[in-house]
């Protein structure tokens, strides 16, 4: 079984590839304190979009994302975003979870599984 991993560094990988499986660690904003929720979900699903083209997927292919919130009180703003980015019938299974963030300026952080694109 062969694995590829992209963009690591000393801690954790940002994109681990394994068979037909891809993993990305969990993706955050740059955190500044200027970005509401909204600013930091739509930046998330950017780094997420970018993530999947450079280990040969897209957001059509996502199996599982699990979504973390600082504040439940963010979860209408944040799902009004990722539904206007996921594209019909393509819904993955997801759980979202109030945590702690690493940082105060962070409200939002996912993790997402997915699979590569189909090979011919």
């Amino acid at each position: 079984m062969m694995i590829d991993r992209f963009r690591t560094g000393p801690r954790m990988s940002k994109i681990v590839r394994c068979s037909d499986l891809i993993f990305l660690s969990g993706q955050t904003s740059s955190g500044t304190s200027l970005a509401d929720i909204v600013g930091q979900t739509r930046e998330v699903l950017r780094r997420i979009d970018e993530l999947l083209v450079e280990a040969g997927s897209d957001k059509s292919r996502l199996l599982s994302v699990t979504i973390y919130l600082r504040d439940m009180n963010f979860f209408g703003a944040m799902n009004a975003e990722w539904e206007a980015w996921l594209p019909e019938g393509a819904a993955p299974a997801r759980a979202t979870v109030e945590a702690r963030m690493a940082s105060p300026d962070l409200l939002v952080e996912m993790s997402v599984i997915a699979a590569t694109q189909i090979r011919d």
